[in-house]
């Protein structure tokens, strides 16, 4: 069955290239990002990993760790790592950023529906999707994104996406199309216009509509 936003996120233990995690243990009090992998020693995916782990400040920043997930063994996982620091130009005498766990068994795809039916690999069965999920503090699924195998990321929209998750958590804001941090967000439509002076005291900005409705208010972006 699929998560949905606001579903308590399963717990699993699994063997990772940092040995065996109990998931909401590493998690620990911080956000966190597992994004899937079709298997180890292919190109996207590649480019993937290296992406992230040049983020990992990025991803610090917002109090978010980062997991990804492949249909390999962990002896193969630690292979491929430095083809990835490689690629990105990492430092190979450093630890890996983060965590990458065997699920070779695919018993992660399947408990939590990443597997792309309309891609099979060369052993005859479905690969994982490029699945992200980003899990608050609380263990709750917060974004879910499914990608088909042959489409990388953007994760600089994933930490966009953080951003505006992190802001309107703390205030009573939603944020537009192609937002971006510390661009102008909307009032939400559930505020009362009596309450938009305690609420918003620098004021607000109604944007006029042929309908008249005076739905469309803007603010700044609040600064916390």
């Amino acid at each position: 069955m699929a998560i949905q936003l606001g579903d308590n996120f399963p717990n699993f233990k699994a063997n990772t290239t940092i040995g065996e995690i109990d998931f909401h243990t590493w998690l620990g009090e911080s956000w966190g990002v597992l994004f899937s992998h079709p298997a180890d020693y292919t190109p996207v995916c590649t480019t993937e990993l290296s992406r992230v782990a040049q983020l990992t400040p990025e991803f610090a920043k917002r109090n978010c760790k980062t997991i990804a997930l492949s249909c390999d063994s962990v002896e193969s996982h630690k292979g491929w790592i430095k083809d990835i620091q490689s690629f990105g130009n990492l430092q190979s005498d450093m630890e890996f950023p983060y965590p990458i766990i065997d699920d070779e068994k695919r018993e992660l795809a399947v408990k939590l529906n990443m597997l792309d039916q309309n891609e099979i690999g060369a052993h005859g069965l479905p690969l994982t999707c490029r699945a992200v999920f980003l899990i608050d503090p609380n263990k709750k699924l917060r974004l879910s994104l499914l990608y088909p195998a042959t489409t990388g990321r953007n994760f600089d929209e994933i930490l966009r996406t953080i951003d505006s998750i992190q802001l309107t958590d703390k205030n009573k804001v939603a944020t537009p199309a192609d937002w971006k941090h510390g661009s102008y967000c909307m009032v939400l439509p559930t505020i009362k216009d009596e309450d938009i002076p305690k609420l918003f005291p620098d004021g607000i900005e109604i944007v006029n509509v042929p309908s008249g409705k005076k739905y469309i208010r803007k603010t700044d972006c609040p600064k916390n």
